[in-house]
C-alpha cells in the first residue's frame, strides 16, 4: 500500500469533487451506541427539567436565531496549557504553551448547576487535561453524578504518574480518546514535540490493561493524518493492535483555529483531499484482518451554505466554554482570543444574547464569519431549500 500524499508544487494539497464522496466510516462511543443510548436515558428520565429542555430542543427550527432551549452539549476546557507544543496546534504557539489560567472547580460547578439541559460534555480544550490533577478528576466524577457523559482527550504523557491512569478510569468518564499521531519515534515526536514515544506507548498499555481488569471499554486511538504521518497509517493500526486499542480513528482534519497564519500552515500539511477510496478500502481492509476498528472523522464534509439543514450545528446546540471562564463558539476555533461570544459565568445569559442571535443569523443567511470558514465548503451562499425540523434520535 502506498500511502504517500500527492502535493502540488505550492505545498498545498490537490483537491476535486471526488474528495466529498468518500465512503468513510464514522467513529462510534468507545463503549457503544447503546451504552451512550442508556446513558442518555438515563440523564432525560432523572431530570425533568432537562427532559423539558430536551423536547425543546428537538422541536427547534434553524428558521430563526431566537432559541427556546439551552446547549445539550457543551465542550468545557479545564485547562489551557500543554506539555506538547505539536505542529499542527495553536498551542505551540503560546507562550510556555499557556493561554490562561486553570478553570477553577467552583467554576466548573456553577456552569453544570446551571445549565440543566446538558446530557453530554467533553472536558478538554486546548490542553492536556490531566495537568488539571485532581481537580479535573472531581470534575468528571461531578458530572457523572448527574449522567452527564463525559468525553476527554489526552496525549498519554502523564498516565503513569501518580495512578492517573486509573483515577482517570475511576472517575467514571465514559470515553478516553488518546492521541497518537505517529507510527514510529521519529515521526511521532516530530510532530508531538516535546513527547517521549516509548512513555507513551507503555502509557496507552496501562490504561487499556487496567478498563480489561475492570470490564469497561473506554478508551480510542485517535490520529490526525497529515503529511509526515500518512505513510504510516497502515503501521498506526498495527501499533493500535499492539498498544490493546479496541477502536481507531483517523482524523482527515487540520484546522486553522479560525487563523489565517494557522491555515496556511496546515493547508501545507493536510492530507484531507488526497486520501482516496482505494486508500480508505485497504485500511479498512488490514484493520479488519488485524481486528482492530477502524474509522474515520471528517468533519469539513459535514457543513455547507447550500442547505438550511447543512449548516454546522454547533451555533445551535453546543458551545465552547475556555479555562478562563469565556465562550467561544467551537472546538475548531477554541481561543476567545480570536472569538468570543460573552462571559461564561454567566453562560446563560450568553446563549440567549444578543450577540450569540446576530451569529447564528449570520450562519443562517449565509453570511458565515471569517473565523468559521475554514469548516465551510464551498462559499458563503445563503441556503434556498425550506428550513428543516432539527431531529434527534432519543
Amino acid at each position: 500500500m502506498n500511502f504517500n500524499s500527492p502535493i502540488s508544487n505550492n505545498g498545498t494539497e490537490q483537491s476535486s469533487d471526488r474528495d466529498w464522496q468518500l465512503q468513510l466510516p464514522r467513529p462510534n462511543p468507545s463503549a457503544g451506541n447503546f451504552a451512550y443510548k442508556k446513558e442518555r436515558w438515563i440523564a432525560l428520565a432523572t431530570s425533568p427539567r432537562r427532559l423539558a429542555n430536551y423536547v425543546r430542543y428537538q422541536r427547534a427550527s434553524r428558521r430563526t436565531a431566537e432559541v427556546n432551549y439551552f446547549p445539550t452539549k457543551l465542550d468545557i476546557e479545564n485547562v489551557s496549557r500543554c506539555n506538547f507544543r505539536c505542529t499542527m496546534c495553536q498551542v505551540s504557539e503560546w507562550t510556555n504553551q499557556k493561554r490562561a489560567e486553570d478553570m477553577e472547580f467552583d467554576d466548573f460547578k456553577h456552569l453544570i448547576d446551571h445549565q440543566p439541559g446538558l446530557i453530554e460534555i467533553k472536558l478538554q480544550g486546548m490542553g492536556e487535561p490531566i495537568l488539571g490533577g485532581e481537580t479535573y478528576f472531581n470534575m468528571i466524577k461531578y458530572a457523572r453524578k448527574k449522567h452527564i457523559w463525559v468525553r476527554t482527550v489526552t496525549n498519554a504523557s502523564m498516565l503513569h504518574l501518580r495512578d492517573n491512569y486509573k483515577n482517570l478510569v475511576d472517575s467514571g468518564v465514559n470515553e478516553i480518546q488518546i492521541s497518537i499521531d505517529g507510527a514510529t519515534k521519529e515521526t511521532f515526536e516530530k510532530i508531538r514535540v516535546g513527547s517521549k514515544f516509548e512513555v507513551v506507548k507503555s502509557n496507552c498499555k496501562l490504561i487499556n490493561r487496567y478498563c480489561k481488569e475492570k470490564g469497561v471499554k473506554r478508551t480510542k486511538m485517535w490520529t490526525t493524518a497529515q503529511r509526515d504521518n500518512v505513510a504510516e497509517l497502515p503501521q498506526l493500526i498495527e501499533l493500535a493492535a499492539e498498544l490493546e486499542f479496541n477502536s481507531v480513528v483517523f482524523s482527515l482534519n487540520l484546522v486553522d483555529w479560525g487563523q489565517s497564519n494557522w491555515s496556511e500552515t496546515n493547508q501545507a500539511v493536510s492530507v484531507q483531499h488526497t486520501v482516496t477510496q482505494e486508500m480508505v478500502d485497504q485500511l479498512l481492509e488490514k484493520s479488519r484482518e488485524i481486528g482492530v476498528n477502524l474509522t474515520f472523522w471528517n468533519s469539513n464534509d459535514k457543513y455547507s451554505t447550500k442547505s438550511i439543514e447543512a449548516l454546522c450545528p454547533w451555533p445551535f446546540e453546543r458551545s465552547y466554554i475556555s479555562s478562563d471562564m469565556r465562550t467561544s463558539p467551537c472546538c475548531m476555533i477554541a481561543n476567545p482570543d480570536v472569538s468570543e461570544l460573552g462571559a461564561a459565568t454567566d453562560f446563560a445569559g450568553v446563549w440567549k444574547s444578543d450577540g450569540y442571535r446576530k451569529f447564528r443569523q449570520a450562519h443562517l443567511d449565509g453570511n458565515i464569519p471569517s473565523e468559521c470558514g475554514g469548516c465551510y465548503l464551498g462559499g458563503a451562499t445563503a441556503p434556498q431549500t425550506e428550513p428543516q425540523i432539527l431531529k434527534v434520535e432519543v
